[in-house]
């Protein structure tokens, strides 16, 4: 057996051993671990510092998980967009591909959690659905495997799964979410590295929400999937009490870059049942974005979105940085507060493409 499985074994699951080490209701952490259920993996477990911090607060069940009663379970509507179970067909050229619905740590602000952990309804016959689903429409381009957490499965079976889709002549990208680097790195490994890399382009994003989980062992994992020439970009969750702070998102996203990950989403947290409490107001994350941009490197400044809900997809926020636009100008405010004037091109002189209209002022 590989040593993450055996490390994937040793996970902290029951409100009991938790209480070995730190002062907690029992009984409260198990009543949540039957509606939601926890694990949390040793090597994650060890970056606590103390009861309530940022680590904990992200893996640990709180009674006000229960207490969220008039969310949807499903706000993205994923299920509404499922043609075949446990695919999403939202976007024209792409599909969400669920393979697993096991997680390596069951984080407790999760989007998915009214299916990970519980009964499998994620089946060999699901995935076999999900691949003819993707052979019969040509207009699908990327493919993201997902879940629960695709790696999850043996190197054997992913490694199935990815040929069966790169053997489909209009899947140019396959696209992996995974939160193993972030809290059970070992599940990185050579093997795993070498299997993907005979599938590129094969694109990784991974999750890492405060600068404490950055460690040696993530740092390894991220460059040995990197050295394989896997591009890893990371999709961060902003959260109240956790990362809702322009210093520690800047410290984040330095860390990130320094082991090569790419900062790519900052997502405003989902509406999803059971979840709410984690969620901090839309402003903090323009807020964020503004005290980020031109305060620090340009790919080190992620992109603030909200995952529409009713299935509406991710729609970008940014700062005001337009000011104000006409037929002449437009007025810019740069990172400082300054504003510059740009002058607009003669609309009668400009030819656009036939997709293209001009704006009308």
């Amino acid at each position: 057996m590989d040593q993450w499985m055996l490390d994937l074994r040793n996970s902290v699951t029951k409100g009991e051993t938790l209480a070995q080490d730190y002062d907690v209701d029992v009984n409260e952490i198990n009543d949540v671990r039957k509606v939601y259920p926890m694990r949390i993996p040793q090597y994650y477990y060890s970056l606590i510092k103390e009861k309530g911090d940022p680590i904990w607060e992200q893996s640990v069940p709180s009674i006000e998980e229960l207490q969220d009663e008039n969310a949807e379970e499903d706000p993205l509507h994923e299920d509404e967009d499922s043609p075949v179970p446990r695919l999403t067909h939202r976007y024209p050229d792409r599909v969400l591909f669920l393979i697993t619905d096991r997680c390596p740590m069951y984080c407790r602000f999760c989007t998915r959690k009214r299916m990970v952990g519980r009964a499998s309804d994620v089946t060999e016959k699901t995935i076999a659905m999900g691949i003819e689903y993707i052979r019969n429409h040509t207009e699908v381009r990327d493919v993201l495997l997902s879940g629960g957490d695709p790696l999850m499965v043996s190197d054997e079976k992913l490694e199935h799964i990815i040929a069966s889709l790169r053997a489909i002549p209009h899947v140019e990208i396959i696209r992996i979410g995974t939160k193993f680097p972030c809290v059970l790195p070992s599940r990185i490994t050579d093997k795993l590295c070498n299997m993907l890399k005979k599938y590129h382009p094969i694109f990784l994003n991974t999750h890492f929400n405060h600068p404490r989980e950055i460690t040696p062992q993530a740092k390894e994992a991220c460059e040995r999937l990197a050295n394989a020439g896997i591009p890893v970009g990371c999709q961060t969750v902003l959260m109240k009490g956790i990362n809702d702070d322009p210093e520690v998102i800047k410290e984040l996203m330095h860390k990130l870059v320094m082991m090569r990950v790419r900062p790519y989403y900052l997502y405003q947290t989902d509406l999803t049942k059971g979840t709410n409490h984690f969620r901090a107001r839309v402003e903090v994350g323009l807020q964020i974005i503004e005290a980020l941009r031109g305060h620090t490197t340009g790919f080190a400044v992620p992109q603030f979105v909200i995952d529409a809900p009713g299935g509406g997809g991710k729609i970008p926020l940014l700062p005001e940085y337009v000011v104000r636009f006409n037929s002449k100008e437009v007025v810019l405010r740069n990172f400082e507060g300054k504003e510059y004037r740009y002058p607009q091109v003669d609309q009668k002189l400009v030819k656009y493409p036939r997709k293209i209209k001009a704006i009308n002022f």
